[in-house]
């Protein structure tokens, strides 16, 4: 029987492929891959775009065609048998990456063309990628002594597993954990929907009761909304020390080792490329230019925003003691805190949640981007799937279909938890002449529909929906042509959140919520009253959640900078950030780093800092917008044009300015946040 992801699909067969066909796949391509570079570079004279660009970039399509699925599923449906083949392949993969990037002949041959009279006639989208591709054979150690270069191999690979394997010790720790309640006066204040969605888990499990886990959406709704102290106190400790030496499993699934082996070879790596650490090296392909410049942005940013985190804070103590709590702890701060929203704005998540019912929502999030965007958003009824929530999406303009997006949108068990928007597919063009369409996933963890009743967000996760759509938006909007600068390729992590962070702005707005929300029952509209409330409640404890985020990207910039190995504590990093910006200490056992999966399991080391950054941008993009009309088709298709079609083929300082009229401002962002200069 032939193997599945060694055939051309217009889309994935998910259901056909079987871990047993991934590691034979792999193996296949790679050698395949090895073979062909080696015959083209023996047979080229004058290499040039067609002769050695292009037949590179259709092996790594093939190559991504087979691997974008079976790492995709192991996000969404993991298992054993799917992990241990998943794992297998990452260091090959590795290797093969570290040896592409290392082959000193492929390095000339790209070195000729950007020499050569012909690369003034390349379109830019080219000439962007083959800069780029120089600037990557450097930081591939294209320069080092062949037994430095053997070691940054070694490096990449050991990287590779192990923040694989704080991924997977992250999911474990999330499945481990789970507390039956048989009696549900145990979860009084908990909503009828969290409580539906506890009962209908444990039935799941054929077990009698209340289930509550450490799944998202169940974590937060005993953490707002459960009356039970001691309740919330054990699902906090539980969710804060998941992987770590503390907590109800202590010592299993522990990250402690795993994070400073990680940040140790992250500093070896820098080194041997010249680096005066890990932080400057992560810099070489982003939009901020100095180590400085991020900590001073961030430092800065603290000192504006100190003093409305304190006065949230201040403001939410003080009502805690008003209901009898003299000392608010950790587990107690998101109870009181939607308590005082309620009192305050006589508004809360929950109460929001029947107006936003996920087909509504998706259909006012399809009509606020065809009016921005002018496109058309229709769904495929019949498709090959990894599992019956997952949904395909086809994109028009003009009648004619430009992109595709899966969307994955409920939480369940053996599923990585967070949201995040991947490709499946990259815009490019094919030997014939065509263009291969761009195709998206896009995956949130949003509580599932319970019994009839349809799937109801509560406005953070409506904003969660619009803010990986935009990240789709910037994936499948692309003009470019060029694999490597299509869509989010290319594009610098520091600006990759323009986009997502840039559509959360239509949340906000009554024109966009007139499409957004609507009764699941009687399709009524948002209540203009609960409008007025919910805009007046948009900056609560944003002072807070200013502060958080900045001690997370603080955290996550100094760690990598100041990083020696034997000598620094994480622990120790965590709480001198903490010292400086947090105006809420965590408890002691709180272990926040060994499940900051971002840094340590994602694209964000040395890098967390880019949502603040990229914030200043969507803030600033979208206040033309303000200034213009929040529909207004001229600015919507001068951002399609100047941002979301250009992918990473222009920097994005430039593309920025060329929308803009003008460089970026921080005021927007102060404003938007309620934290003035």
């Amino acid at each position: 029987m032939s193997n599945p992801l060694l055939q051309h699909h217009l889309l994935p067969p998910f259901s056909k492929i079987s871990p047993a066909d991934i590691e034979p796949a792999v193996d296949q391509l790679l050698a395949d891959n090895r073979a062909a570079i080696s015959t083209l570079l023996g047979e080229l004279t004058a290499p040039d775009w067609n002769s050695l660009v292009a037949p590179l970039e259709q092996m790594n399509d093939r190559l991504a065609q087979a691997w974008s699925p079976v790492s995709h599923m192991n996000g969404v449906v993991n298992s054993d048998e799917l992990r241990d083949a998943y794992n297998a392949c990452l260091p090959k993969l590795s290797q093969y990456w570290t040896e592409l990037g290392q082959n000193a002949a492929l390095y000339q041959a790209f070195q000729a063309i950007r020499d050569s009279a012909d690369f003034a006639a390349l379109s830019q989208p080219q000439q962007k990628t083959i800069e780029d591709q120089l600037r990557d054979f450097k930081l591939s150690g294209i320069a080092l002594p062949e037994a430095e270069q053997k070691r940054f191999g070694e490096l990449k690979q050991r990287l590779s597993e192990l923040s694989t394997r704080f991924s997977e010790n992250v999911l474990d720790a999330t499945g481990g954990w789970q507390k039956l309640l048989s009696d549900v006066t145990e979860l009084a204040g908990l909503p009828p929907m969290a409580l539906a969605a506890a009962k209908q888990m444990a039935e799941a499990k054929e077990l009698d009761g209340w289930l509550i886990t450490l799944d998202f959406p169940s974590y937060l709704a005993v953490m707002t909304h459960a009356e039970n102290r001691d309740l919330r106190r054990e699902v906090y400790e539980a969710f804060s020390t998941r992987a770590s030496d503390q907590g109800p499993h202590a010592g299993q699934w522990d990250n402690s080792e795993v994070m400073t082996e990680i940040l140790t070879l992250r500093q070896e790596l820098a080194a041997l490329l010249g680096f005066a650490h890990y932080g400057e090296y992560s810099l070489a392909t982003k939009m901020a230019e100095t180590p400085d410049q991020v900590v001073g942005f961030l430092t800065d940013l603290a000192e504006k925003s100190r003093a409305v985190a304190q006065r949230d804070y201040d403001a939410l103590a003080a009502y805690a003691q008003t209901q009898g709590l003299a000392d608010p702890q950790a587990w107690d701060l998101t109870f009181y805190g939607e308590k005082l929203k309620e009192e305050k704005y006589s508004v809360s998540q929950e109460a929001l949640r029947p107006y936003f019912p996920m087909p509504q929502v998706l259909s006012g999030l399809f009509e606020v981007a065809g009016r921005l965007f002018d496109i058309q958003v229709q769904e495929v009824a019949e498709f090959d799937s990894w599992h019956a929530d997952a949904r395909l999406f086809e994109i028009s303009r003009e009648g004619e279909v430009i992109a595709r997006f899966f969307l994955d949108a409920y939480a369940r068990d053996k599923k990585r938890g967070g949201a995040w928007m991947d490709d499946c597919r990259v815009r490019r063009r094919l030997d014939d002449g065509s263009i291969q369409l761009p195709v998206a996933y896009l995956v949130c963890n949003f509580s599932a529909p319970v019994g009839d009743d349809p799937a109801l967000l509560n406005h953070n996760e409506v904003t969660t929906l619009f803010h990986e759509f935009g990240h789709g938006l910037h994936h499948m909007l692309t003009r470019i042509d060029v694999a490597d600068v299509s869509g989010i390729n290319g594009v610098p992590w520091d600006a990759v959140e323009l986009p997502s962070q840039f559509l959360e702005n239509w949340c906000w707005e009554p024109e966009a919520l007139a499409l957004i929300a609507g009764h699941y029952q009687t399709g009524e509209p948002l209540p203009q009253a609960m409008l007025d409330k919910m805009l007046a409640a948009k900056n609560y404890q944003s002072g807070m959640m200013m502060a958080r985020q900045l001690e997370f990207s603080l955290f996550d910039y100094c760690l990598h900078m100041e990083y020696v190995a034997g000598e620094t504590e994480v622990q120790a990093v965590l709480q001198r950030i903490r010292d400086q910006v947090a105006v809420v200490q965590a408890p002691a056992f709180n272990r926040f780093q060994h499940g900051f999966s971002h840094i340590f399991a994602g694209g964000y080391a040395a890098g967390y800092y880019s949502y603040k950054w990229a914030e200043v941008l969507s803030a600033d993009a979208f206040s033309l917008f303000e200034e213009q009309g929040i529909f207004n088709p001229q600015t919507g298709a001068a951002f399609r044009q100047s941002v979301l079609e250009q992918g990473g083929s222009r920097a994005p300082m430039a593309l920025f300015t060329e929308f803009r009229g003008r460089a970026p401002q921080v005021d927007a962002l102060l404003r938007h946040s309620g934290i003035s200069a």
